[in-house]
């Protein structure tokens, strides 16, 4: 039996990955979470298989979760699933440590086999994501400048992207003003960009954004 533990603010989402579960007889779920503090504490109180994790979520995200549990339970497999295109965050999850990167997307086969091979020790990976790491192993030289980006950066920076002000951005993450604005300060001078619009070209011309009906869950 594979337990795993839910975590994704949305609670149609999960319910619908209750159903795709449920029509399973070797996986279980024992647990859901809403947030990075339900998330670890769960962990802390129940014997979980492998975490099913949403990349965005209210307060800290997915990825700070996802460092955190890895820490906690090294041993302990993060299947990250997620609205965003492998593009936006996949390489960066896996290398946090994720076990594997579907978008939500993904077709319900997709999920019972990634989260089999994830619990059994496994990587889940496209193939075209996997010629992305691939190409990152072999060289660092002539990484795009968003890659330079800490996780939290790139979170504000895929943010102020897609129009979002600091304080709306500061109110969502439940952060300081003064922590974004430094937070866009340091993405600004890591990227060589002067402001917000050139922001946005880039995002837009390195698929790192989706202006249309999901860039609401951004």
């Amino acid at each position: 039996m594979i337990r795993i533990l839910i975590a994704d603010d949305h609670a149609i989402v999960r319910e619908g990955l209750k159903q795709i579960v449920a029509q399973t007889a070797d996986i279980h779920v024992v647990g859901e979470a809403t947030n990075a503090a339900e998330v670890l504490s769960k962990l802390r109180t129940m014997k979980v298989d492998l975490v099913l994790l949403d990349i965005s979520m209210p307060g800290r995200s997915g990825l700070d979760v996802l460092i955190e549990a890895r820490k906690e339970y090294p041993e302990l497999p993060v299947l990250i699933l997620s609205l965003h295109a492998e593009d936006q965050y996949a390489v960066r999850a896996l290398k946090a440590g994720a076990a594997g990167y579907l978008t939500k997307e993904s077709a319900p086969d997709q999920l019972i086999a990634a989260i089999r091979k994830a619990s059994s020790g496994g990587k889940y990976i496209s193939p075209r994501l996997a010629e992305r790491l691939a190409l990152n192993l072999v060289s660092d030289k002539g990484v795009p400048p968003h890659e330079l980006l800490s996780n939290r950066e790139f979170q504000v920076f895929r943010m102020l992207a897609l129009g979002k002000t600091v304080t709306e951005i500061a109110d969502e993450l439940s952060l300081s003003v003064k922590t974004i604005s430094t937070n866009r300060t340091r993405i600004l001078e890591k990227m060589v960009m002067k402001n917000n619009a050139e922001i946005t070209q880039y995002a837009l011309e390195h698929n790192l954004i989706s202006l249309g009906p999901q860039s609401q869950y951004s």
